[in-house]
């Protein structure tokens, strides 16, 4: 899949890895880590992944929070397409939500915009995979870091994060 640097289940990553890749690693699930150089100055981190990873930006999923009710929510969806926060809402029994603030959001799970993960969270949030991952093979999110993916199955991430499944994303 990758024309950048890939790497197996289980292969370490320099300083230990991150922790959707040390999540994966203890979980055993299969996954493939695919790293890149990151632009600082690419307008998308999920396009700037697909490009550089070669793959349909529709394989490569982003990692958004949005805050549902007052509560803090993850949502993954294709690069391609956008969130719909009326959906989103609903998946999750709710009956507002708007995109998280920024710094709410690197507080809560850990790490920085454009590497959010749905792995290795610092607090477990309530998650909601779109429904387009299911007919894939494999998907790709963010490991952790700008310029860093893991490809895995759609059923084993939704298994990790204990996602439901629904149609949250447009376009």
């Amino acid at each position: 899949m990758s024309k950048k640097s890939k790497q197996s289940r289980k292969a370490p990553q320099s300083g230990g890895g991150t922790p959707a890749t040390v999540a994966l690693t203890a979980s055993g699930v299969p996954f493939t880590v695919h790293s890149y150089a990151h632009d600082p100055a690419a307008p998308s981190y999920g396009e700037e992944a697909a490009t550089a990873l070669g793959v349909a930006p529709d394989q490569v999923f982003k990692t958004l929070l949005a805050e549902v009710d007052g509560a803090l929510t993850v949502a993954v969806v294709p690069v391609s397409g956008s969130l719909d926060l009326k959906s989103l809402a609903a998946a999750v029994g709710g009956k507002r939500a708007v995109m998280a603030d920024p710094a709410a959001a690197e507080r809560s799970t850990g790490y920085v915009l454009g590497g959010i993960s749905p792995l290795g969270q610092r607090k477990r949030l309530p998650t909601v995979l779109d429904a387009s991952a299911e007919g894939r093979r494999t998907i790709c999110v963010s490991a952790g870091r700008r310029g860093l993916e893991v490809e895995l199955s759609p059923a084993d991430l939704a298994a990790l994060t204990g996602a439901r499944i629904a149609r949250i994303a447009r376009g």
